[in-house]
């Protein structure tokens, strides 16, 4: 839920700041949403494809890793029970107490067990990048087709001041989305999100202005 309103986030700051230097540049309103929509898509591509190859190489060293905690577990199953007897007397059991913990979770599932208490490798936890990837994408897409529907409806004279505000709203609710989510103060996430989130916009816009008056 997190990671998802991150990427709405991301979604609307990219987005926005490049409608808006696009505008502040003087182009037409064909060109602004354009530039938008063309935007919306290379970021949420370029989100997919780096999520992707980030989760995926982790997937290959998860399994890298458990390949060759089954070859020691095949080579040395006594090493093995004494390093996981050795992990939960650190983790407060009495020795006895761990060692028979050890032997009976080996006894059912040994590389299971070594994978979640020595490698902290979980089920439920382990890498899904085309999961991961599909999710980042739709969560930028989602998240910069707040800005694009400002930029499809508002008049074009008022573009850049629509834009700006809608977008710093949306910021703050994710922002404030987000904090409460991780359990952190949803204030300071809202200020946090929305004052990068108005410099990354003014910024660009200040780019365009300036590309504009040259031009």
């Amino acid at each position: 839920m997190r990671a998802a309103v991150l990427g709405a986030n991301d979604g609307i700051v990219s987005t926005a700041s490049l409608v808006l230097g696009v505008a502040a540049a003087h182009a037409t309103h064909e060109s602004i949403l354009i530039a938008g929509v063309a935007g919306l898509v290379a970021g949420a591509m370029s989100m997919a494809a780096g999520e992707y190859v980030s989760v995926h190489s982790q997937a290959d060293t998860e399994q890298a890793e458990l390949e060759r905690e089954r070859k020691e577990l095949e080579t040395d199953d006594q090493g093995e029970h004494k390093e996981l007897t050795a992990i939960y007397i650190g983790r407060g059991l009495d020795p006895a107490l761990a060692e028979q913990v050890a032997e009976q979770l080996m006894a059912h599932d040994a590389l299971g067990a070594h994978a979640r208490d020595e490698l902290g490798i979980y089920d439920t936890l382990s890498a899904r990048p085309t999961l991961a990837a599909v999710t980042s994408a739709a969560a930028f897409a989602v998240g910069a087709a707040m800005p694009m529907l400002v930029v499809a409806f508002a008049p074009h004279a008022n573009l850049i001041p629509f834009v700006s505000a809608t977008s710093l709203v949306f910021l703050a609710f994710l922002g404030g989305l987000a904090a409460y989510v991780g359990g952190a103060r949803v204030m300071v996430g809202v200020l946090r999100v929305t004052f990068w989130g108005a410099l990354a916009m003014g910024l660009t816009a200040g780019v365009g202005a300036l590309f504009g008056t040259v031009a």
